[in-house]
Parts: C-alpha cells; structure tokens; sequence
C-alpha cells in the first residue's frame, strides 16, 4: 500500500487546463496587475453562477468580510452577532472596524449559529449592527429563521460562504440571502486562486462603493486625490484568470466532495461511537470537508496522531472563538454546543484527488482505533 501524503484540502488545477488559457491571455497582453479582462470577467461570471446581481474579486475573503462591514455602516462601537463555531478569519475584521463581537453558539442540527441564541442575544442587544453568520464546511445555516431575525431587528445579515461555495439552501446558493456574501478562495478551499476573495450583493451601488474602497479610494482626478480611507484590496488579473478556470470544474468539485463523505460515512458509519456532520433535507452541501463527531473513549488526538504516522493530514474542528484568548473578553450567547463540537470532531482528509485506495488508507487508520 502506498505511504504518499495524503492531504486534507489541496488545490486540484483542472484537468482542461482552464487556468493556463486564461493565465497565458493576461501574459500575452501583458494585463499582470490589479486589474484586467479576468478580473472584469471572474466577477461577472461569479455572480452569474451564484445568482447575484454584483460582485467584486478581492484579495483574501477576510477582506471581503471587512469591506461588507464597512459597507453595512459598521464602526467605532457597534455591535456585531458573530458566529462562535469559525475561523478567527470571520470574526478579525469586526475588530478591524473598531467594532465590538458577540458570539453566538452553533446547534447541533447544523452546526451553525443557533436560531434560539441569536433570538436571546437581539433581546440582550437591540441594537446590533450586523449579523455573520457562517456556512461551516460547506453546510448551509438554517437561513429562514434567521434571516427573519435581522429583518424583524433591522441588522444587516452578512454570511460568510468561505467554505460554501456550491452548496444550495432551498435550492438557492448561500451567500445570496443577506445583504452580502463572502466566498474565499483560499488554497484549500473547493476551487482556488491560491488566494483571494469574493464579495457579492443585490446593492450594485454599494459593490461599485467596495470596488473604489478596494482600489485605494482613489477618486476620479488627473492627480493622485483620496477623500476617504482606502485599501489595496482588488484582485489580481492574474488570480483572476486561474480563478475564471476553477469556475469551470466547480460541479465536478462538489461531486468529487460528496463521493468523499458518502465513502467515509458507508464505511465507518455504523460504528458506534462516530458520528458524521449533519446533512439537513434543505441543505445540500458542497461537503467542503468530511467531518465526524467521536462519542467513546477514542479521542480526536488520537485518531488524528495514528492518521499522521501514516503521513494523513487531518485537523480539529474550529475552536470557538469565545474560547480563544484574543476574544475571551467578549460576551457569548448560547451554551456549550460549540465547545462540543470543537472537543469531539475531526476534520477527516476530503482532497478531490484522492483515490479509493486512499480513502480505505484513512478508513482503516480510523476503523482500528474505534471498533
């Protein structure tokens, strides 16, 4: 049996060679800068495929998030529900924006933020700005319920995709249910540009608001003149190009992803003290990564120390951001669902190039601490 790594969530170039048409194009032209035809073209693309009015390619989807806060009006002193159950991504630019997070507790028929916390955090804080909430590992949040909270508070609903771009709540991409989305397209996340970001809305006016901010605020002068704080925030045209050619092999990614869960879950489902990430009848992820929930004495340390001497990648479920020290003076809503998840949950190896020989090397790891 092979001894090859085995990766957790690396990128997959398409077979087509997508990226290299679209990367030789910027090079012929010589577009190698912040700005270009694919960058025009990725975003238009982008919000075709997702369903959104607007979009805007950024460098990372932390500035993405960062610039949906500024365009919600969020600043010095406001109050931002930030999901707890995320990566530290999600909640750094609420402090970027000298604003203050409330986390909010996951459920566990979603493992995303609990409808019933963010009803009790609006009863403690009225006047909350913004709402992030999270689609963790490609699973959708219950947006129904919760998107009718921030209407009925008036908050501005922010849902950061990062991790779910593929994956359809109702039918409908999530992204698209609040006032904007974040989409990241990281190296390990579904499709990539090694790095950088999506933000997308309905508001057109305020992604061309985003778009200025993103490009140094520079205004529109002979000379060099900024009437407001800006960032250096866009996209390469190059990124953009390998971005334009992983938008291609998006449903053969999500495919690979689902075929990936549906092995793991087959083959060590029945065991008795594994459980695998909710999959909702309205949810249907793009199953960014393969998740499971241990409830006897294997511990994840252990399962992932016996996947590494195999030389398997794997990881732990996020720690909550109320329980790390950078924000463990904030206020949290909720009870300790989050801090469950965090301390029985493994991150399993879901890398679209795996092999069935591959995955049975995870199964067997795992099958033989837990039967």
């Amino acid at each position: 049996m092979s001894t090859d790594k085995i990766y957790l969530s690396s990128p997959h170039m398409s077979d087509e060679g997508y990226e290299m048409n679209y990367i030789k194009e910027a090079f012929d032209t010589n577009w190698i800068a912040p700005l270009g035809r694919n960058v025009n073209e990725f975003e238009k693309e982008f919000a075709a495929k997702v369903g959104s009015k607007a979009a805007v390619a950024l460098v990372s989807g932390t500035s993405a998030i960062h610039l949906a806060l500024r365009a919600a009006g969020v600043g010095q002193g406001d109050i931002v529900f930030c999901q707890s159950l995320t990566f530290s991504a999600t909640a750094n630019p609420i402090i970027y924006q000298n604003a203050t997070p409330v986390f909010i507790d996951s459920n566990n028929e979603t493992w995303n933020m609990c409808p019933e916390a963010l009803e009790e955090a609006f009863v403690k804080y009225p006047d909350v700005k913004a709402v992030l909430v999270v689609h963790l590992y490609g699973l959708s949040a219950d947006l129904d319920i919760i998107v009718e909270l921030c209407r009925k508070h008036n908050a501005v609903l922010i849902e950061d995709a990062a991790e779910s771009l593929g994956t359809y709540y109702k039918g409908k991409h999530t992204g698209t249910f609040g006032e904007y989305g974040v989409v990241s397209f990281n190296g390990n996340k579904i499709i990539t540009t090694s790095g950088g970001g999506m933000l997308v809305s309905d508001n057109e006016e305020r992604i061309d608001k985003v778009r200025f901010w993103a490009t140094q605020s520079r205004d529109k002068a002979r000379h060099y003149q900024h009437s407001e704080l800006g960032y250096n925030y866009r996209m390469s045209n190059i990124l953009a190009g390998i971005g334009r050619g992983q938008l291609k092999v998006l449903k053969q990614r999500v495919e690979k992803k689902k075929y990936i869960f549906e092995f793991y879950r087959r083959e060590l489902g029945a065991l008795e003290d594994v459980e695998f990430m909710p999959i909702n009848e309205w949810n249907e992820p793009n199953y960014w990564l393969s998740c499971m929930i241990l409830k006897g004495k294997v511990r994840p340390l252990d399962i992932m120390d016996a996947l590494q001497a195999e030389n398997i990648e794997s990881r732990p479920i996020w720690k909550p951001m109320h329980m790390q020290p950078f924000f463990a003076s904030y206020d949290y809503i909720g009870s300790d669902v989050s801090e469950k998840l965090f301390e029985n949950g493994v991150c399993l190896p879901s890398d679209t190039k795996m092999t069935d020989e591959e995955l049975n090397r995870v199964v067997e790891v795992v099958r033989k601490l837990c039967e």
